[in-house]
């Protein structure tokens, strides 16, 4: 099995087998399917199961009365949505699907079960680190960085993730993400996003053309969105974990 999670999880550590059996079978049951631009769950909701995105990209937003919406995070395969989603009442925030979405639902007995394995538990500490990791870089990015290094540092920090769990080439990737998508991650206008690329086209940093990103000078445009990877923390840190069996 293709499982993403273990992909995602080998960054920082090396499963023995063991482990990957145990979580080749948590991806294999309770699989659901989401069409496009619908939501897995909104706010408000009584939160049932830990979610696994398996195939397809997913959003989490927050929505004012009046309609605006603030996309927050975006979820890519091997993803898991909200580990301490058993402790909330209701949720807090809405989660919808970008793509055609597969995950899978994991209820609370069974994740605790995976819970009992020690290198696991340390690489969902690890994960859930990374996830608050990439949610203050999005402060940041709100917050300090212009519309050239908003955009330029969501395509690099998008790049990094999805090579990590093996899903893009050297230089380009499928990114779904509409124009509207962008500019409600980066607090932007759409007609400001496009005007945006088009200057990153123009620099030769970035040619966005469907649904597919190429990125032909990497250094160049992580150095223009003063990007550091170093919050995403993809250097195997939990190396002295390994362990065979």
């Amino acid at each position: 099995m293709n499982n993403p999670l273990i992909r995602k999880l080998e960054q920082f550590t090396r499963l023995s087998g063991s482990d990957r059996t145990i979580l080749d079978e948590l991806a294999s049951t309770g699989i659901r399917r989401l069409s496009a631009r619908r939501d897995l769950v909104r706010e408000g909701e009584k939160p049932r199961a830990i979610n696994l995105m398996l195939d397809g990209w997913a959003f989490r937003y927050k929505m004012l009365e009046d309609g605006r919406r603030q996309i927050i995070s975006f979820f890519l395969p091997g993803d898991l949505c909200d580990l301490n989603i058993y402790l909330l009442r209701e949720m807090d925030h809405s989660i919808a699907a970008l793509t055609p979405l597969t995950f899978c639902e994991i209820p609370r007995d069974t994740f605790e079960q995976v819970t009992e394995r020690p290198r696991i538990v340390q690489a969902l500490w690890w994960d859930s680190l990374v996830a608050a990791a990439i949610q203050r870089e999005w402060t940041v990015n709100l917050g300090q960085r212009n519309a050239l290094e908003r955009i330029s540092h969501l395509i690099c920090e998008l790049f990094f993730r999805i090579r990590g769990v093996g899903l893009n080439d050297d230089t380009s990737f499928f990114c779904p993400i509409t124009q509207n998508d962008l500019a409600e991650a980066t607090g932007m206008t759409s007609v400001h996003v496009n005007r945006t690329l088009q200057e990153l086209r123009g620099r030769g940093l970035v040619h966005w053309k469907g649904k597919q990103v190429e990125i032909p000078d990497l250094g160049a445009l992580c150095q223009l969105a003063l990007f550091n990877q170093n919050y995403l923390h993809l250097d195997r840190e939990g190396a002295h974990l390994d362990a065979n069996d």
